[in-house]
């Protein structure tokens, strides 16, 4: 069973080495993808110096700042093209608790794709401020009653995919970045029929470094929601 990481970076070099000790010294048998976009604070150098250390931790450096969603693509790519049985993708801010893994691994065994959720049993968030909270939460909400998916936390990007799943979405068509990406990419799972299961975990927000969150990413998702309502009515259902 080969597994693999995906875990997008820009600027965090000040958390890479305690995300990859903390992955790969406890599931040494993953192998760990970081795909940086050429981050300026050196990040790619750090895991390069880290690659002396663990020998399934590779690092593929795109030349600039493209998004969230296109890392993933990449990425997605990437494991598919290396035949990888289960991808899971993972924030590098270590907001996503690596000690999740393994479980998140065990279910999908019975799901095609597992999702570390946030909000499946309460809200399970700490150190963000209310007003972010509240966006998201809400965020959550509106993406259900617009889509109609039975997903508490459409938003999160902490998820496990089998292959054949990611195999079976037109990849190159997905362009939305931010929250939009993580419910594009749960929609098109949820439409084919494959089988998704949420589990509890609690997210920590970052305390070092900066998010990546902007207005921008949150106006993107409004708009994203009823485009793929559209799709649903259109294309998938004609």
């Amino acid at each position: 069973m080969k597994i693999l990481v995906i875990s997008p970076t820009y600027n965090e070099r000040k958390n890479i080495k305690r995300l990859v000790d903390m992955v790969l010294g406890e599931n040494p048998e993953f192998h760990l993808l970081i795909v940086d976009d050429n981050s300026p604070d050196g990040t790619g150098k750090k895991v390069e110096k880290l690659q002396k250390k663990y020998t399934n931790l590779f690092l593929e450096t795109r030349s600039k700042k493209s998004g969230l969603g296109t890392a993933y693509i990449f990425g997605f790519k990437w494991a598919l093209k290396d035949n990888y049985d289960y991808v899971i993708q993972m924030d590098a801010d270590l907001s996503h608790n690596p000690k999740d893994l393994s479980l998140m691994v065990k279910k999908l065994k019975e799901y095609d794709l597992v999702i570390g959720s946030r909000y499946i049993k309460g809200i399970s968030v700490v150190n963000w401020p209310l007003r972010r909270l509240m966006l998201s939460y809400g965020a959550n909400a509106y993406s259900r009653v617009i889509t109609g998916m039975p997903i508490m936390d459409g938003t999160g990007g902490f998820k496990a995919w089998k292959s054949n799943v990611l195999a079976s979405i037109d990849l190159d068509s997905v362009k939305s970045q931010g929250y939009s990406f993580q419910i594009e990419m749960n929609f098109r799972a949820w439409v084919k029929g494959y089988k998704i299961k949420e589990i509890p975990i609690i997210f920590s927000d970052r305390t070092i470094g900066q998010s990546k969150m902007s207005r921008t990413i949150v106006y993107e998702a409004i708009f994203m929601v009823w485009r793929l309502r559209i799709w649903k009515i259109f294309k998938w259902h004609s």
